[in-house]
């Protein structure tokens, strides 16, 4: 045997040993993987989040309604606690 023939008998050898191996993965059965029902998040009940739901759902009335401004009032300050203040510009003047 000359080396072009055992070239090839090699190259035949893997192309078979290629095809028995990708027909066997795709005959094999996979089980689909097991996993567990999602259960639900239980939150925490959030009276400032209700409020801002009644005020939603009163619409232009809870424009008027002094609850609902003082949820405003509430959420606004929660919401600007949460962020640092900028520098006023009249404190940079001096500078």
């Amino acid at each position: 045997m000359d080396g072009r023939m055992f070239a090839r008998l090699g190259a035949v050898v893997f192309v078979a040993i290629a095809i028995t191996a990708t027909v066997i993965e795709l005959t094999l059965e996979q089980d689909p993987p097991t996993s567990q029902p999602a259960r639900p998040l239980q939150t925490e009940r959030d009276p400032l989040r209700e409020g801002q739901r009644r005020c939603q759902q009163l619409g232009q009335k809870a424009a008027e309604d002094s609850e609902c401004l003082r949820v405003w009032a509430e959420t606004r300050d929660r919401f600007l606690r949460s962020t640092p203040a900028p520098a006023s510009p009249a404190s940079n003047e001096g500078r």
